[in-house]
């Protein structure tokens, strides 16, 4: 039973990487620790952006054990959002805490994916649209910050989440939509919190996420292309 583990555990971990793919994944660390060397009031926010890079780069590569470093990520995220007054962001993250279980029970150990007909496709974007909407006025009305923002990361982003954990390969076209918006929100709270403009949160755990955003869209595009390529796809 042990070595069938570190079998296991190798195979996750070390196995069916390209040059290309280290290199980005280097990047990306090194990016999360000049953003804490610029503002080290968080260290919760770069054990966050950290395991938030080694997560989602597990994801791209469709390996199981994603989900061990995405419940780190999502634990520290749900904090900092909390203190930051980013009732979205926390609700979504609450979320996100509870589905890594559950993604690790539905995945399997191989690289295969499923895929949406076209039909469903129109239908899931027509309804996440109506749903941030609604998600925008909810999170107005509660005083939460830049609303219009933090909407796209509750709704859409349970949209993909959840494709994410069934193995669906159009969560990444939705979570390139969700990045975005987030880099744009966590860029302008940092600005804010810099300026004084705003007193909720750190510079720190703000700037952290920036840099996290950033690191979620790159890899989110690539994995895209890489789901994509896959051959086993149902209907």
């Amino acid at each position: 039973m042990e070595a069938e583990n570190k079998s296991w555990w190798y195979q996750q971990l070390f196995t069916g990487w390209k040059k290309f793919e280290i290199t980005y994944i280097i990047a990306l660390l090194v990016l999360q620790v000049v953003a804490y060397l610029i503002a080290p009031d968080s260290v919760i926010g770069m054990i966050s952006g950290l395991a938030g890079v080694i997560c989602l780069v597990y994801g791209m590569k469709g390996r199981k054990v994603t989900f061990i470093f995405g419940l780190v990520q999502t634990v520290a995220m749900s904090y900092i959002a909390f203190k930051t007054h980013a009732y979205g962001s926390f609700a979504m993250n609450i979320i996100y805490v509870i589905s890594q279980p559950i993604g690790w029970f539905l995945w399997g150990n191989d690289e295969a994916v499923n895929s949406f007909s076209a039909g469903v496709k129109k239908k899931l974007f027509l309804g996440a649209f109506l749903a941030w909407g609604i998600g925008w006025l909810v999170l107005a009305n509660l005083g939460g910050q830049l609303p219009y923002f933090d909407s796209v990361n509750l709704v859409i982003s349970l949209i993909a989440q959840t494709l994410y954990i069934f193995k669906y390969k159009e969560n990444w076209s939705l979570w390139i939509f969700v990045n975005i918006a987030n880099l744009i929100y966590w860029s302008l709270l940092t600005y804010r919190v810099f300026t004084g403009a705003v007193d909720v949160g750190t510079l720190g755990g703000c700037l952290s996420q920036v840099a996290l955003q950033a690191a979620l869209l790159f890899n989110s595009i690539y994995a895209n292309k890489v789901w994509n390529d896959y051959d086993s796809v149902a209907e």
